[in-house]
């Protein structure tokens, strides 16, 4: 898809495809078959029960007659970006070089679009391979704002997805994300500070303060991803376009009066405007 010597740059083309410019020179070292359904029961697991560390993962995959030492287990935790939700040492560590902000929300009313937005990272399992997707998502309305594909956990995927939300629909008061590297590392809370956006992070392993983020994920994997498992990252992406028009157009919410992120996002009373 990435032609070198074409009239475009390199940067022109993968801005015009929406990748991210470290996929196109990034070569990965093929995940062996075992591997790649090792990951996907792994994430299975975890999707269902976020608590779940290094040592549960690994009973319920014995449970399940596959025999995986827990040093394997962390290992391919650290390349799922999982963490279990439970606070526990050398986990999920910011970059050392990175400041760390506080976690704003608690206890905080957040009932109106562009109040609050919230990101994440998750895992995307194909039929051979995987891919990183990061969502933009507007907390009141559970509206995605914008995402991306890589094949890369580096920040740049991440910030693109961050000044495409900015671009279409303004900025919010508070961003609030994990710890992650990618969320702490200048390139990104520069972008933020540049559009003077309160930065709020959650607290170390605890991904019940991104909660809405957390059932993005199980609603993005259990009502799609892993009924139409992609053949590669064209068809994932495509899919993936497919799936949020049908989440933010089409999926009334309880927690929204029955409404979809859409109707609550572009709805709003007098007084959001405030």
């Amino acid at each position: 898809m990435i032609t070198p010597n074409a009239e475009l740059s390199i940067a022109r083309q993968t801005k015009l495809l929406g990748v991210s410019r470290s996929s196109v020179y990034y070569r990965p070292k093929p995940d062996s078959t075992e591997e790649l359904d090792l990951l996907k029961r792994l994430d299975e697991i975890f999707t269902e029960n976020p608590i779940y560390g290094s040592r549960r993962l690994q009973v319920a995959l014995k449970r399940e007659g596959i025999l995986v030492g827990r040093r394997r287990v962390r290992r391919l935790m650290k390349k799922l970006g999982l963490w279990a939700v439970t606070p526990k040492p050398n986990t999920s560590r910011p970059h050392p070089e990175h400041k760390i902000y506080p976690y704003l929300l608690r206890g905080m009313t957040i009932d109106r679009p562009d109040q609050v937005w919230a990101t994440d990272i998750s895992y995307i399992p194909m039929q051979k391979g995987f891919l990183y997707l990061v969502a933009i998502m507007d907390w009141a309305t559970r509206r995605v704002l914008s995402w991306r594909l890589s094949n890369t956990m580096t920040a740049d995927f991440c910030v693109e997805a961050l000044k495409e939300a900015i671009t279409k629909y303004g900025k919010p008061k508070i961003f609030n994300s994990d710890q992650g590297s990618q969320f702490t590392s200048e390139e990104f809370t520069a972008v933020l500070k540049q559009h003077e956006i309160r930065i709020s992070m959650d607290g170390r392993g605890r991904c019940y303060d991104n909660i809405f983020v957390e059932r993005l994920w199980w609603t993005v994997k259990h009502e799609w991803v892993y009924l139409r498992p992609a053949a590669n990252g064209i068809e994932q992406k495509r899919s993936l376009v497919e799936l949020f028009d049908w989440y933010n157009r089409r999926r009334p919410h309880q927690s929204l009066d029955w409404k979809t992120p859409d109707e609550a996002y572009f709805t709003r009373p007098a007084s959001a405007a405030a």
